[in-house]
């Protein structure tokens, strides 16, 4: 099986470098829809680290290319080329938020958002922030959609970056505490519930 899964591996990286794709921007995984050739031992930890057959991918290329062709579909996700599709773990979110940089604009203020695969995304209606209940600890774990239903998770440090960006907002008739970008306010929580992390 694992001759198999290095097998189906190599031809999705032959097929990639190939085509070139990775280097001339994104390539429309949206419109493959090829068959699905079983799942391969590989994985995504939550703290964003790629795993091949339990052992790190320590060359950061490698992770860009596969990370250019990364699929979700409802709560599966899959390495794609026209040809084939192959299964993968994702334990939380397939991709880091690692760095932020504020923009003022005479439109507003922009957050921009590098993931740990050297993406910038400009937060905004397009490219959402949600927050989402910690289990166990009652704190908020941030989220950036960066396309395709893929998302990045916040890192830590990055949410106290957010937090400090952060204003309250009436949304419904209740007070908000949230951050935002492009003129789209995201709320993390409840004003009263945040006001601790200040």
């Amino acid at each position: 099986m694992a001759k198999e899964g290095q097998a189906r591996l190599g031809s999705i990286t032959d097929a990639l470098t190939r085509t070139g794709k990775g280097a001339k921007g994104l390539p429309p995984v949206e419109r493959w829809n090829p068959p699905f050739c079983g799942d391969l031992d590989m994985r995504i930890a939550a703290d964003g680290t790629w795993f091949y057959l339990k052992t790190p991918i320590g060359r950061p290329t490698l992770v860009k290319l596969f990370a250019a062709v990364l699929k979700r579909e409802g709560e599966r996700y899959f390495l794609v080329t026209p040809v084939e599709k192959c299964g993968i773990q994702v334990d939380d979110a397939p991709f880091l938020a690692v760095e932020l940089a504020v923009e003022d604009t005479s439109a507003g203020r922009v957050l921009h958002f590098r993931t740990n695969v050297d993406d910038w995304v400009a937060c905004g209606p397009e490219h959402q922030l949600r927050f989402e209940p910690e289990t166990g600890t009652g704190g908020l774990k941030p989220y950036l959609h960066v396309r395709r239903a893929l998302w990045a998770k916040v890192t830590r440090a990055l949410f106290f970056d957010l937090v400090e960006l952060g204003e309250e907002r009436e949304v419904e008739g209740k007070a908000m505490f949230g951050v935002t970008s492009m003129g789209a306010f995201f709320a993390m929580a409840p004003a009263d519930q945040v006001r601790d992390f200040k």
